[in-house]
């Protein structure tokens, strides 16, 4: 596995290009994906070691991106944590969101055997995967795992509720937060255990808050994540989506890698990102929509700064959207598999 361009990045070896991978490439854009759908469920799919191992691969082998991530969800852990939760194929929906709980902390309790389908998943991916593809294995980070607990499913994606809760009772904010990084910390070493190259900590939702409330009361607790993963030897990366300038504050003891989203022009966030940390990113995931002469000149423009900077990977500034043509991210993978980096 050391000979894989992604792991070689992450360790800090210069490169002949950067290596590429998405955020939600199993599944979505992927034609292979949704004919497996008109089969299975999505719960079936990621029920099923050899199923959640097949889908886990398909980008791989169909798109040819230099990484697999685990096929799975970020709400395994409120499930794990006692939360009714059903995959349903309009989305994933929980019995009762916790703002409905006149005492959500007292309904929770964390059962971390409803976890050991996701480790065998793994067991699956490592022993059918291509000896050369590093699996990446991930979490929700603590504050979009509230978010959505709180809030519930809702399409209501400022989660009033959920943020509401860290202004107006810290006390039973803190108390969630800690039960979630906790039982996250277990999931996430279980899968350095099982094989995984590297872990991705999801903050999907950072941007929701301020970010010096965001570094207060929320990346101690991210922390806590990631040091357990890297005490293990395994590179983390994180993704906190929305930060904006509150990325400069992030440490290089707080992740190997961070992921940077749309929002923030690439070039912006290298100066100011802690020059120790790598970066991931951050190509519009919309971009893909357009037609590719369009996607190839946007393409062109990251060419200067990856000649210069081997720390970073290729990737998207969040995931794939529904809707993108699978012609397009074939032919992002191509592009960057065959452009000249002019890295000497």
């Amino acid at each position: 596995m050391s000979d894989s361009l992604f792991v070689k990045t992450l360790k800090g070896a210069k490169t002949e290009r950067p290596p590429v991978w998405f955020m939600r490439q199993a599944g979505r854009v992927l034609p292979s994906y949704l004919k497996l759908r008109e089969e299975y469920t999505f719960s079936q799919l990621m029920q099923s070691p050899e199923l959640a191992a097949k889908v886990t691969l398909l980008p791989v082998h169909d798109l040819g991106v230099d990484a697999a991530i685990l096929f799975s969800d970020i709400l395994v852990i409120p499930e794990a944590l006692g939360m009714g939760l059903n995959f349903t194929d309009s989305g994933p929906k929980f019995g009762k969101a916790l703002k409905d709980i006149s005492d959500p902390v007292s309904t929770l309790h964390p059962d971390a055997s409803k976890l050991e389908y996701i480790y065998k998943a793994i067991d699956e991916v490592i022993k059918t995967k291509p000896s050369d593809t590093p699996l990446i294995g991930f979490c929700g980070a603590p504050f979009t795992t509230l978010c959505y607990m709180v809030q519930g499913l809702s399409s209501n994606h400022t989660f009033p509720d959920a943020v509401g809760l860290l202004y107006q009772d810290k006390k039973t904010a803190h108390k969630l937060l800690a039960m979630i990084t906790e039982l996250s910390v277990e999931y996430a070493v279980n899968q350095v255990k099982h094989g995984i190259s590297a872990f991705q900590i999801f903050e999907t939702h950072a941007g929701l808050i301020p970010s010096d409330l965001y570094f207060e009361m929320i990346m101690p607790y991210v922390r806590k994540i990631s040091a357990a993963v890297k005490a293990t030897g395994c590179p983390v990366i994180f993704l906190p989506k929305g930060l904006g300038t509150g990325i400069a504050n992030i440490r290089p003891e707080d992740t190997d890698y961070l992921s940077i989203d749309w929002q923030t022009p690439i070039e912006v966030a290298r100066e100011l990102v802690h020059l120790e940390i790598g970066i991931q990113g951050n190509l519009d995931p919309r971009l893909l929509m357009a037609d590719q002469a369009t996607i190839r000149e946007t393409l062109e423009k990251y060419v200067s700064f990856g000649s210069k900077h081997h720390n970073w990977i290729f990737n998207l500034g969040h995931g794939f959207i529904p809707g993108i043509p699978y012609e397009n991210a074939k032919m992002v993978v191509d592009w960057v598999k065959q452009t000249n980096w002019k890295r000497g």
